[in-house]
């Protein structure tokens, strides 16, 4: 089975993954990739900054994420592909998960609740909305 980690490094990323472990989900079998997907900085910003620091700034970001949860694979004896992209979170999953043809998307969720997602949007909204793919979502 291949199975998208959607991973953004916070609690919300260890419930889930302490969930696959509890549940027997983790299994060498499996090809699994993490995806965390990062906020683009503002346009400004990425002038001032110059492609090269900007290029540095989203790998370093990329890596703070990926680092622990590779650590945490691997503990469990699962190898993963770590990938970083930048732009709309929701969007850029769907997106993977279907170019890639993965057969499964699996996410924690920040349950922020009905009203907050009116303002903010989820996350999770968007990749239901967007994925052809099941998804798992751990709360």
């Amino acid at each position: 089975m291949k199975i998208l980690l959607a991973v953004d490094g916070s609690s919300y990323t260890k419930k889930m993954l302490g969930y696959l472990a509890a549940h027997e989900m983790l299994s060498p079998k499996n090809e699994y990739t993490a995806l965390t997907a990062q906020m683009m900085l503002p346009t400004q910003a990425r002038a001032a900054l110059g492609k090269e620091l900007v290029a540095k700034y989203y790998e370093d970001e990329g890596q703070k994420v990926m680092v622990p949860v590779s650590k945490f694979l691997e503990r469990h004896g699962v190898k993963v592909k770590a990938s970083w992209k930048t732009g709309n979170a929701g969007e850029l999953i769907a997106k993977m998960a279907d170019d890639g043809k993965f057969d499964m998307v699996v996410m924690g969720s920040h349950g922020h609740g009905a009203l907050l997602n009116l303002v903010v949007g989820s996350v999770a909204t968007k990749v239901l909305a967007n994925c052809k793919v099941p998804v798992l979502i751990v709360r």
